[in-house]
């Protein structure tokens, strides 16, 4: 059903795997995601010059919101990044009582409950990051927006969820969008394996590189019946009324 708009979502690079546009996603109350808005993507840290001049030239990159930790960003870096005019933001998604982790360890077993609860945990821990990110992106002065953490999976699938949730895109079509980062997880785990953040994780569909779609329906169902939904979700921890309206006047194209 949502197959025919991912090959036009998909933005390929030379040397970032899991990278694409949040536009063409439908929406309850009518209209899709506007495409050129705001992208989800692994971690752009090795991008190569056409890279760059991609990003900065038809993505119109203007903010990378980083949601890695800040010793894992500090580690790693933003590659070519560094120096241009994009604005970068670190805004971690983490568990409460994670200074600094492993990402190899963080779902030994890779089963769906470990993953759903991983992910109601990085939330929980994640208020601040999770409602200044939506800020950001509901402001058109720091458009296009492109966000990542790792791998592009789980905290990047987050933040997708949230945002993508609270303008009204169904669960199907939130948990068919993270899935198709299963087309690019072998290439995912070869680079990063070899960096020195992430060296040593489990083999592909294992652990926390385990793809189950249906984790997010469970993670979105979880939150609507304990929280109402994102938006409600973000408007308890300090998104205001009127940010809502305008993420969705920037993200719906009617």
């Amino acid at each position: 059903m949502y197959t025919d708009s991912a090959q036009r979502r998909w933005v390929e690079f030379a040397e970032i795997d899991n990278a694409r546009d949040l536009g063409g996603l439908p929406v309850i109350s009518g209209g899709t995601t506007r495409f050129g808005v705001v992208y989800r993507s692994s971690t752009p840290q090795q991008l190569s010059e056409a890279d760059l001049g991609l990003l900065v030239g038809r993505l119109g990159l203007r903010t990378v919101v980083d949601l890695r930790n800040p010793d894992e960003a500090e580690r790693e870096g933003h590659g070519r990044l560094v120096g241009t005019a994009v604005r970068l933001v670190n805004l971690p998604v983490r568990k409460a009582d994670q200074a600094e982790a492993n990402p190899a360890e963080l779902v030994p077993g890779g089963h769906e409950d470990d993953l759903i609860g991983l992910y109601r945990d990085l939330l929980t821990g994640s208020t601040a990051s999770m409602v200044s990110a939506v800020r950001l992106i509901a402001d058109v002065d720091h458009h296009s927006v492109v966000f990542h953490c790792a791998a592009g999976k789980d905290r990047t699938g987050i933040m997708a969820a949230m945002l993508l949730d609270a303008v009204g895109v169904p669960a199907e079509a939130i948990a068919a969008d993270y899935g198709l980062t299963a087309e690019r997880m072998e290439r995912i785990r070869t680079r990063l394996d070899a960096l020195p953040s992430y060296h040593g994780l489990p083999p592909l569909s294992t652990g926390i590189l385990a793809v189950h779609p249906e984790v997010i329906v469970d993670f979105l169902t979880d939150l609507h019946s304990t929280h109402g939904g994102a938006d409600q979700w973000l408007l308890a921890n300090g998104l205001t009324t009127d940010e809502l309206t305008r993420l969705r006047e920037v993200l719906i194209d009617r």
